[in-house]
């Protein structure tokens, strides 16, 4: 296991600032935890990086166990590499957006596309979780 520089902050405090700076939501599949009521994830961006902030983000147990320790994967469209989403330096919504059901995210670009694909985030099982959230006026989130 590569050595990980520990941030001047204790891990708890890191989650909770993962978490607030998130909104509680996925910084992939844009799902809430206030919805699921399931535990979140904070997930390394970079899988050999370091524990800070900046390699941080908070992931849903679906995305993170997905994603395990990719950082590209093949865009479905084209076929070629591309690098995953990066909640840290790249903005959500030039890389998805959702489909007018609010069920299903499309992907903008080959990266959109290629996390869309890893993370496994329009599987059926989730989908159909999101038209009860839709039905309930939660979900998509603003």
């Amino acid at each position: 296991m590569p050595y990980r520089r520990m941030s001047e902050l204790s891990w708890a405090e890191i989650v909770r600032r993962v978490h607030e700076r998130a909104h509680f939501l996925c910084e992939y599949c844009q799902t809430s935890r206030r919805i699921t009521g399931q535990a979140m994830h904070v997930d390394h961006i970079n899988p050999d990086g370091d524990d800070t902030l900046d390699n941080l983000c908070l992931a849903c147990g679906n995305c993170n166990l997905s994603k395990s320790r990719a950082t590209s994967a093949p865009d479905p469209t084209t076929g070629k590499m591309a690098p995953l989403f990066d909640p840290r330096n790249q903005i959500w919504s030039e890389h998805f957006e959702w489909m007018p059901d609010g069920t299903r995210l499309n992907g903008r670009t080959p990266t959109g596309r290629a996390t869309i694909e890893r993370l496994k985030i329009n599987q059926d099982r989730v989908v159909d979780a999101r038209a009860f959230w839709v039905f309930a006026g939660l979900h998509p989130p603003k």
